[in-house]
């Protein structure tokens, strides 16, 4: 399992999935986050894990009745016991929310396993308990109350498309109030890094507008007296 460290989690806690967006762009990556994809509920604050990923296919109807879900090696049971502490779980589902991908249950046991977080390009159903819950939850919308109809859980912990964005164990899955964006691995320490110094920015930014200051030569920053404003403010604040 990929070790996320606790230095570049606590950066990924304080930048935004847009701002993450800004700095991937840069990297030549446009396509990280899931589309279709938004909170359950709201939590005012960001997710962040690893993650560990679920892949489902079209359901076949000889394959998937009731006495699946006995079976202790269902793929959809195993990844929830499975699923490591501090991880997300990351679901496929073809961006096809019409049947469930999991319910309240099986998410609230992910939650005491130490789970980070549950994404699902699918729907989630008792998504109004789901919500409730501590951990964060992502789904493309409240769906119908069983995965029978249309979905079979396949494959665990391999590279998944997740709302067309790729997806490979280990990932940085980053989630705040507005979507999900997954950052690859290799560079997750050096985005956090170069995320938090955009805050930094942003944040003194706001401040300056809603002084009254002008965008252009601000944001993007082209003019000096803007940078040396900025480190003067950095100074003052801690930052």
């Amino acid at each position: 399992m990929t070790s996320l460290s606790p230095a570049t989690r606590d950066k990924l806690m304080t930048v935004s999935v847009a701002t993450i967006a800004t700095a991937l762009f840069k990297r030549g990556l446009r396509n990280q986050v899931p589309q279709g994809v938004q909170p359950v509920a709201r939590k005012g604050r960001n997710m962040v894990g690893p993650a560990f990923t679920l892949r489902y296919m079209p359901a076949r109807e000889d394959r998937n009745q009731l006495t699946e879900f006995r079976k202790p090696t269902h793929p959809q049971r195993v990844a929830i016991e499975t699923c490591p502490e501090g991880h997300v779980l990351v679901m496929d589902c073809r961006k096809d929310p019409r049947a469930a991908s999991a319910g309240d249950i099986l998410i609230t046991r992910l939650m005491m396993r130490g789970g980070a977080g549950v994404v699902t390009d699918g729907g989630l159903r008792d998504s109004y308990r789901i919500g409730e819950l501590e951990m964060p939850a992502y789904h493309a919308r409240a769906s119908s109350p069983t995965n029978l109809t249309h979905h079979e859980a396949i494959e665990i912990n391999v590279p998944i498309g997740c709302g067309d964005a790729p997806v490979f164990p280990g990932d940085i899955v980053v989630g705040d109030d507005d979507g999900v964006i997954v950052i690859p691995a290799e560079i997750a320490e050096e985005v956090a890094a170069e995320c938090v110094e955009m805050t930094a920015y942003e944040d003194f930014v706001v401040e300056q507008v809603r002084a009254g200051a002008a965008i252009i030569g601000l944001y993007p920053c082209t003019k000096d007296e803007h940078r040396a404003a900025f480190e003067a403010w950095r100074r003052a604040n801690g930052r």
